[in-house]
C-alpha cells in the first residue's frame, strides 16, 4: 500500500457525495460527461484574496500556462494585475481578456511571427537572449513601432527546493545575468520602451523560508544590474514558485510569512530600484486546488493478486498525476471515490487509465472504499497543469471536457 497526497481543504471534510461549487461529482459527470475536469471559480478567487492580503502593494500576475481554460484566464484576468503568457497561441488567448500592456511573453524560441503579433499588439516581451533581442529589434523597426522589451534573467541563484529550478546553471532560460547589462544599454540605446528584468529561480517549493531567501537575492540581484546598467527597471518580476502539497508528507507554503519577508526586503532595497514596480507570478498555486478531474471506473478486475480499477480516464489528461511529468520517484496525488468522501477504507486498489501502456498509472496501490464499475473517482488539485499539459491526442481518446463554475 502507498499513500496519497492531502486532499485540499476546500474538499478534505466533505462526506458522501462530493461537492463541487455546491454540485455533487455524480451531478456534474452526468452533465458533463467523464472524464472531466471541474473548476471552481470561488476557490481560485479565494486563493487570490489571500495573496492580496499577504502582499501589499505588490503586482499579481498569472502564468496562463498553468491553465489555459478560456473562461479561467477570463477569470483571473479581472482579478489580477497581468497576465504572463509563452506562446503566441496563449498571447492571444490573453488579449481577448486583459489590456496588451499588462500581458507579457516569456519562453525561449519565439517565432519571428510571435514577436511581431506581441510588438503590434503593445504587449511586453521578454527577451530570453540577444539573439531574440536582435530579432525583436528588426521586427520593430520594420513596423515602425517602439517595442516594450523586458529581459528575462537567468540569475545566478537558485530556489532552494523547488521541483523545478530555473536559475544558477546553464539554462535555455534568459540570459545569463553577467551580459545583462549590457543587453540592457543596448535596447535603450536602440530607442526600446525599457520595462525591466523577469527572474524566475525556480518552481513547486513548499519551503516559506527558501522562496523568500530567493524573493531577497532576486531583489539584490536586479539592484545590482540596474546599477550596471545605468536603467531604472520600471518592473521587477520576482517570478513565482509557489507550490502546493500533492504528495504524502508535503505541507502547505506559508504565503503570510514570505510576504511579510518580502515587505522587509522591498522596504530595505536600494536606492536604485525607488521607483520600480514589483510583480509576482503565480499559476499552480492559484488554480491547482479549484480543479476536480472526475474519471468514471468502468472495470474491476484482479490480476496476480492485486485489484485494478480501470478508468475512462487516465494520463491523456493528467500526465502529471500519474507521474510522467518531471517526478523523479512516482508518488500518488491525492484522489478518492467520489461517492464515499470520508469513508474507510475497504481495499487496497491501483487506479489506473483506459491507455494500453502501464505508465498510465492514476493511484499507485492506494487504500480506497471499495468502488465497482459505474462509480466515480475523483482526483485532486487538477487545476493546474491537466488538460493542456497532457498528451490529449494519445491512441485517439476524445478530450476530457472542462468546466468552470
Amino acid at each position: 500500500m502507498k499513500p496519497i497526497g492531502p486532499v485540499p481543504p476546500p474538499f478534505a471534510d466533505q462526506r458522501g457525495m462530493l461537492r463541487v461549487a455546491g454540485r455533487g461529482a455524480d451531478e456534474w459527470a452526468d452533465e458533463l460527461g467523464t472524464p472531466a475536469f471541474v473548476y471552481e471559480g470561488a476557490v481560485a478567487a479565494a486563493r487570490v484574496a489571500r495573496f492580496r492580503a499577504a502582499f501589499p502593494g505588490v503586482d499579481l500576475h498569472y502564468a496562463v500556462k498553468a491553465n489555459p481554460h478560456p473562461p479561467l484566464v477570463a477569470m483571473m484576468a479581472g482579478l489580477a494585475d497581468g497576465l504572463d503568457v509563452a506562446s503566441g497561441g496563449e498571447l492571444a488567448l490573453a488579449l481577448r481578456s486583459m489590456p496588451a500592456a499588462a500581458v507579457s511573453f516569456a519562453g525561449p524560441g519565439k517565432r519571428d511571427a510571435e514577436l511581431e503579433a506581441a510588438i503590434r499588439a503593445g504587449a511586453t516581451l521578454n527577451l530570453e537572449s540577444e539573439g531574440e533581442a536582435a530579432r525583436a529589434l528588426a521586427v520593430a523597426d520594420r513596423l515602425g513601432v517602439r517595442p516594450r522589451l523586458a529581459v528575462r534573467v537567468n540569475p545566478d541563484l537558485e530556489l532552494r527546493g523547488s521541483g523545478m529550478r530555473m536559475g544558477g546553471r546553464p539554462s535555455p532560460f534568459g540570459v545569463d545575468a553577467d551580459g545583462v547589462p549590457a543587453l540592457v544599454r543596448h535596447l535603450v540605446a536602440a530607442g526600446a520602451d525599457w520595462r525591466g528584468f523577469h527572474v524566475y529561480a525556480g518552481s513547486q517549493a513548499l519551503d516559506g523560508g527558501a522562496v523568500a531567501d530567493a524573493q531577497a537575492a532576486t531583489v539584490a540581484l536586479a539592484a545590482r544590474l540596474a546599477d550596471a546598467a545605468g536603467a531604472v527597471p520600471p518592473l521587477v518580476n520576482l517570478g513565482g514558485g509557489f507550490g502546493v502539497p500533492y504528495f504524502p508528507g508535503d505541507a502547505e507554503l506559508d504565503v503570510e510569512h514570505v510576504g511579510a519577508r518580502l515587505a522587509k526586503t522591498l522596504a530595505a532595497s536600494p536606492a536604485v530600484l525607488a521607483d520600480s514596480r514589483f510583480a509576482v507570478e503565480l499559476g499552480r498555486w492559484l488554480v491547482a486546488e479549484c480543479g476536480v478531474y472526475l474519471t468514471r471506473v468502468v472495470d474491476r478486475k484482479e490480476s496476480g493478486g492485486e485489484l485494478f480499477l480501470v478508468t475512462d480516464g487516465g494520463l491523456h489528461h493528467q500526465l502529471a498525476a500519474s507521474g510522467n511529468f518531471g517526478t523523479v520517484v512516482r508518488r500518488n496525488y491525492p484522489l478518492a471515490v467520489a461517492g464515499r468522501m470520508g469513508a474507510g477504507a475497504d481495499e487496497v486498489a491501483s487506479v489506473v487509465g483506459c491507455l494500453c501502456t502501464p505508465l498510465d498509472r492514476l493511484g499507485d496501490r492506494v487504500a480506497l472504499p471499495r468502488a465497482e464499475p459505474g462509480d466515480l473517482i475523483a482526483l485532486f488539485l487538477a487545476g493546474a497543469y491537466g488538460a493542456s499539459a497532457s498528451p490529449s491526442a494519445f491512441l485517439g481518446h476524445p478530450p476530457a471536457a472542462e468546466r468552470l463554475t
